[in-house]
């Protein structure tokens, strides 16, 4: 070999050795696989990447948080289990899906007790999401993060628009849970519990005539092909709790902990500003599809209120003996 060409291989050689050392230097050290039900197109999908992103530019690519939505590793009833047992680093549960598990979660979905932007930008930092950490801690996963993911609900049905408590008489709908069922009971409809992803198929071949759903999520899901009539109430906050494994966690050193904390404190407030998006972008999509969508009134929503909150409150308050506490301080905020 000549004196070009070792000169030629040496430097070759070196550089693919650096590139490798880099590339090793930079790999993460920790992976954080996190379980989520929504798909690609959903807004709380790309709010979970730009975690994931802020995650690793944080740390300097020490954890690696991987993406797993539409529910392709665990169903979404299956995600706190997961975790808890060390299946999963982390997932993400919708507030209204802990049902029984963890009852008190369900404060936030009271009808129209939490409708203001203001409130749901102080929630995160609260003394209500303490106590409601607090909880979800007890069920031996560690919660880091409150994602804002719903602000306007839909009423959706096919043969005529819900637009009074007359007109839910009998309806068949989709519910949420038990607490939300008795409010839907309290306004006449027949409501069965199901997961967003089976909600399409059973409007499609009239398992059930109407649904409840976040107004974006009814585009996304392309609710428009089976449904003609959207109406739009500010029903509730819905939250994505983002949850990891304590020991996963405690085997973290307390810098990258405190990173993945501020990462998923800017996700907080990122799902706010996206949710409020999407909520006034809903209603043009919505209608373009041909969808006929009405927007309640001040008048329209109290209406609903009268009925559909006693109901509820009742449910609640038999659900947990801490019910008129964090009504309290839900009504703090």
């Amino acid at each position: 070999m000549n004196m070009l060409n070792k000169t030629l291989f040496a430097s070759l050689f070196g550089g693919v050795f650096a590139a490798l050392s880099i590339s090793h230097a930079y790999s993460a050290e920790y992976t954080m696989q996190l379980s989520h039900q929504f798909p690609p197109s959903h807004q709380m999908t790309r709010v979970l990447e730009d975690f994931a992103s802020d995650v690793s530019s944080s740390t300097g690519g020490k954890v690696e948080v991987q993406l797993f939505g539409s529910d392709q590793l665990f169903k979404s009833n299956q995600n706190h289990a997961a975790v808890a047992r060390g299946q999963i680093q982390a997932a993400g549960v919708v507030s209204f899906q802990w049902g029984a598990t963890i009852p008190e979660v369900s404060v936030l979905t009271l009808p129209y007790i939490m409708s203001g932007w203001d409130k749901v930008r102080k929630f995160p930092q609260s003394e209500l999401a303490t106590e409601l950490n607090k909880k979800i801690d007890a069920k031996g996963v560690k919660n880091i993060a409150w994602l804002y993911m719903s602000h306007d609900t839909a009423f959706t049905s096919a043969s005529k628009p819900l637009l009074s408590a007359a007109d839910f008489n009998g309806v068949k709908m989709r519910g949420l849970n038990k607490m939300m069922d008795s409010g839907l009971s309290a306004m006449g409809a027949a409501p069965i519990s199901m997961p967003g992803s089976e909600v399409y198929q059973a409007l499609q071949t009239g398992v059930i005539d109407a649904a409840l759903v976040d107004s974006s999520s009814a585009y996304v899901r392309k609710y428009y092909e089976v449904q003609k009539y959207a109406t739009l109430s500010p029903l509730m906050a819905v939250h994505l709790e983002i949850f990891v494994n304590p020991k996963w966690w405690s085997g973290l050193p307390a810098e990258l902990q405190s990173d993945i904390e501020g990462a998923a404190h800017r996700a907080e407030q990122a799902s706010i500003d996206s949710t409020e998006k999407a909520s006034k972008e809903a209603i043009e999509q919505l209608q373009s599809t041909g969808m006929s969508v009405h927007v309640q009134s001040p008048e329209e929503v109290e209406s609903f209120k009268q009925v559909m909150q006693p109901a509820v409150m009742k449910e609640f308050r038999a659900s947990t003996d801490d019910a008129d506490h964090l009504i309290e301080l839900i009504n703090k905020i």
